[in-house]
């Protein structure tokens, strides 16, 4: 799949591709949405690979047109929603929710990068709001499958609790085997009693080379980046 980023601005890293291959476990079904879509690049992968109406959630102008246009290069229909996520009124529910959301912590030297800066930080999406927005637009066995900081593991699973976002898989993604666990992979269950499963941890690379898990996914994802001013022409 071609995807187009920005030259200038924030760019889709391995951790979105290895989100996507999480989210792909799951065989989603029926409407999912993509929140901060980006690019275009996790909920294109999912929906290339799965029987799903594919819907969009952006608030930035640059990555509106380029989660328009990675939709159209890729021939992979797509509604989209332009704003906030916790201001856009959506006109249906969702059997999945997914995610790469702005998760660093706030309270840190902060890029003056505008498009990075909303993108990163948590402060442009309060985890409190985030997670009460998802749970009133899940289906009744609904599915939020996203990632955060590890950092704030304590916190995720005490906001979700707060919503009856019941937690079923957790998964830790660590760059290399001797590395602290920097991510977290979740999904969790609208109305659901089931016990949380640890998934074995991932990790980027074992022995300073890159895993066979990450080799597996890059092949499987197959993606091919192309970067350029928003103002260029597209062909």
């Amino acid at each position: 799949m071609l995807f187009y980023q920005p030259i200038d601005g924030y760019c889709y890293n391995s951790d979105t591709v290895f989100l996507y291959d999480f989210v792909d476990s799951f065989n989603p079904k029926g409407n999912l949405l993509d929140v901060g879509s980006g690019c275009g690049v996790l909920g294109l992968l999912v929906a290339r690979d799965n029987n799903i109406n594919l819907h969009q959630c952006e608030i930035q102008e640059d990555f509106i047109f380029l989660s328009q246009k990675n939709s159209e290069v890729n021939q992979i229909e797509s509604t989209l929603y332009r704003g906030s996520f916790l201001d856009v009124e959506f006109d249906k529910k969702f059997d999945t929710i997914v995610s790469n959301p702005p998760f660093w912590d706030s309270n840190v030297i902060q890029t003056q990068n505008r498009a990075k800066n909303i993108a990163r930080y948590n402060s442009h999406l309060p985890i409190e709001s985030f997670f009460q927005k998802v749970k009133k637009l899940l289906t009744n066995r609904g599915r939020f499958i996203f990632c955060y900081d590890s950092k704030q593991l304590q916190n995720v699973l005490l906001e979700l609790s707060k919503v009856n976002l019941n937690v079923e898989s957790i998964k830790f993604i660590h760059p290399k085997r001797e590395k602290e666990s920097t991510i977290v992979f979740i999904q969790a269950r609208n109305n659901s009693k089931s016990f949380a499963k640890i998934l074995p941890a991932f990790y980027g690379f074992v022995d300073a080379s890159q895993s066979d898990e990450a080799n597996r996914i890059y092949k499987k994802a197959k993606t091919h980046s192309i970067k350029c001013k928003i103002d260029c022409e597209i062909k």
